[in-house]
């Protein structure tokens, strides 16, 4: 009995739980620099955790996530600033010497409201979200920028030195990111598959240095796998995506197309508990590109990892879960990196139960 009330809950953690563990955060912090046009990325890593494959429970839920992130770049980041904030003339090419860097942090709230159809979809449980986001970020660049122009006709002449610090803070709404998936289970086996995309309508200005936009459009579509055993606990998850980024009108600049791969491991230590560990992996594929382009290829990656922890409790006659995962970034190539943690509250319509006792009735005559 002890062991069917055990199996009982760790069902009834991942119909609840996996929302609120796959939908992290998308498009978090294109203000404080990650990947592609100044180290931004329409994809957050990260935002795919434990359980992303698993059914969820039909009808609404919500998700609400509080995000804090703090990151450095060296040169080639700030290269990158450099030119989009109009601090090198345009009309130029520049080969410089650098002693300059980025720091950046930021508090987000989202808001990520998600419906679950009961109806299968191409045989499998279809679910669409939206998430919202309100918060603040703020960049300061530093150092030292030297070099020498090579003008149109080849003259060369010296630039610089160019020092100093300037410092940004912005408050304001994010990007909407619409989310489309699909979800099949065959026993301890659950397959996934997701389209979404931004809608670039957050605070977004081309000549500022902290954005809570990303100033152009982009889509991203992936799948993903779960093993989830409710006999014994265990759980391994794994998506893979790619992101394909229109031009931003506003700087000419395309972003190249990026490889992320997010995963998440567990242990369920009761039907109330679990512990485990997250991390991604994320690449530029695809070189960036138009006329806005002044740093070349400008390809990069980031690697990380972290440790995470989940708690099941009721609210009201509906399903609370509380998840925290933190991540620690390495390996980074023309990108930021750093530390970030996240945490997620969600609150979905419960498991179905267990069908009820009937006792046999006993008449005395």
């Amino acid at each position: 009995m002890a062991h069917e009330l055990f199996s009982r809950g760790l069902n009834v953690l991942r119909k609840c739980t996996g929302a609120g563990l796959s939908i992290a955060m998308l498009a978090a912090l294109p203000g404080v620099a990650h990947a592609d046009e100044n180290g931004i990325s329409f994809w957050v890593p990260g935002f795919f955790g434990s359980l992303a494959a698993t059914p969820q429970q039909p009808g609404w839920s919500l998700a609400n996530i509080y995000y804090h992130t703090s990151v450095s770049a060296g040169a080639d980041v700030a290269r990158a600033r450099n030119f989009s904030l109009g601090r090198v003339p345009g009309d130029v090419t520049l080969n410089a010497n650098l002693n300059l860097h980025v720091n950046a942090t930021g508090n987000l709230g989202f808001v990520i409201p998600t419906y679950v159809f009961e109806t299968p979809v191409l045989g499998g449980q279809a679910s669409v979200s939206m998430i919202a986001a309100y918060g603040v970020v703020g960049t300061s660049l530093a150092g030292t920028l030297s070099g020498v122009f090579t003008g149109p006709l080849g003259n060369n002449r010296p630039f610089g030195p160019l020092s100093g610090t300037i410092s940004d803070t912005t408050w304001g709404f994010g990007d909407l990111i619409p989310i489309f998936s699909l979800r099949w289970n065959a026993g301890v086996h659950n397959y996934m598959t997701y389209i979404t995309g931004d809608i670039p309508v957050g605070a977004y200005q081309s000549d500022r240095l902290s954005n809570i936009g990303i100033g152009h459009g982009a889509i991203d579509a992936g799948g993903g796998y779960t093993y989830f055993n409710p006999q014994t606990g265990h759980e391994f998850s794994g998506v893979l995506g790619f992101t394909y980024n229109f031009i931003n009108t506003a700087t000419q600049y395309q972003s190249g197309v990026d490889m992320h791969f997010d995963w998440g491991a567990s242990q369920f230590l009761s039907k109330q508990v679990m512990v485990g560990l997250v991390g991604y992996v994320y690449k530029d594929i695809g070189c960036d590109s138009g006329s806005g382009d002044r740093v070349g290829c400008f390809q990069s990656q980031v690697v990380g990892v972290g440790p995470q922890i989940g708690f099941l409790f009721p609210v009201g006659d509906m399903q609370g879960y509380l998840n925290l995962k933190a991540y620690g970034e390495f390996a980074n190539e023309n990108r930021p990196a750093g530390w970030n943690t996240w945490v997620t509250f969600s609150i979905s319509p419960p498991a179905p139960g267990a069908p009820p006792t009937t006792k046999p009735i006993v008449r005395k005559y």
